[in-house]
C-alpha cells in the first residue's frame, strides 16, 4: 500500500486526532518484532515524510471534490467531513444540541488558556470574582485538567487546557490563539454603573463554595452562608 493510504486508514479508525509523531510510531511498530514486506518500508521514516503523506492524502480528496478532509487540528491530524456537507450529516445524529459555555466560563477558559498553568487564586484575581463553580464546570467538559501544584505556599492546584479544548474550538495549537495585542484593542462595551456609594458586600464564609449559580440546576434552592455565632 502506499505510504498516503496507510495513513488514511489510520486517520479514519482514530477516534481522536493523530500527532505525525503517533503515526510514526504506528508505521515503525507494525507487525510487531518481525518487519514485513508490506511495513518495511515505512520503518525509519521522519514525520516529514508523514507530513508529506498527509498534503497528497488532502490533495487527492480535493482533486475528486471529496466531501471528506483530512483537517490538522489539536496537534494532530483527523479526517472529517467537509462543513459544505453539515445539511446532510447531521440528519446522522440524534437532536444535536451545541453545547454552549456560560459568559463567566468563556471568561474564564480565556484566562486559563493564555496564562496556562494558573491556579485558581490567579484567575480570581484577573476576575474579581470567585471561580469555584466556573473551574468546576470546565473540568467537568474536559476543557481545563490539572497541570499540577504550584511551589507557592499551600502549593495550590494548577489548570491548563486540553487537546478537548483545541479540538472544540477548531484550534491546531495554542499558537492559533489571538494574540493579547489584538485582544486589547477590543472595545469592551460594560452596562454603566449606578452613581451613589456602593453597597459592601457581605463576605464570603464557604472556601470551598458549590456550583456557580449558571451551573446549578433549576428549582435547586441556593445554599444560605453559614451565619456567625452570637
Amino acid at each position: 500500500m502506499e505510504l498516503k493510504m496507510v495513513i488514511e486508514a489510520l486517520l479514519f479508525a482514530a477516534e481522536k486526532p493523530l500527532p505525525a509523531k503517533s503515526i510514526q510510531a504506528m508505521l515503525k511498530n507494525a507487525g510487531g518484532c518481525a518487519p514485513t514486506p508490506e511495513t518495511e518500508p515505512y520503518l525509519n521514516l521522519e514525520e516529514d515524510d508523514i507530513k508529506t503523506a498527509i498534503s497528497a492524502l488532502e490533495a487527492d480528496y480535493q482533486a475528486r471534490n471529496s466531501g471528506l478532509m483530512v483537517q490538522e487540528i489539536a496537534e494532530g491530524y483527523q479526517i472529517r467531513t467537509r462543513p459544505e456537507a453539515a445539511v446532510w450529516v447531521e440528519q446522522l445524529f440524534d437532536d444535536p444540541k451545541a453545547v454552549r459555555l456560560s459568559q463567566p466560563a468563556i471568561e474564564t477558559l480565556a484566562i486559563i488558556a493564555y496564562r496556562q498553568p494558573i491556579s485558581r487564586a490567579d484567575i480570581e484575581a484577573v476576575r474579581g470574582v470567585a471561580v469555584d463553580g466556573v473551574v468546576a464546570t470546565l473540568l467537568d467538559r474536559k476543557l481545563i485538567r490539572i497541570a499540577g501544584r504550584s511551589e507557592q505556599p499551600g502549593r495550590p492546584l494548577l489548570y491548563e487546557t486540553t487537546p478537548q479544548f483545541l479540538e472544540d474550538f477548531g484550534l491546531k495549537n495554542l499558537n492559533e490563539l489571538p494574540n493579547a495585542d489584538e485582544l486589547r484593542s477590543i472595545e469592551l462595551h460594560r452596562p454603566a454603573e449606578p452613581e451613589g456609594p456602593k453597597e459592601e458586600q457581605p463576605p464570603l464564609f464557604n472556601e470551598n463554595p458549590g456550583p456557580a449559580p449558571e451551573d446549578r440546576p433549576a428549582g435547586q434552592p441556593v445554599a444560605e452562608a453559614p451565619q456567625p455565632e452570637s
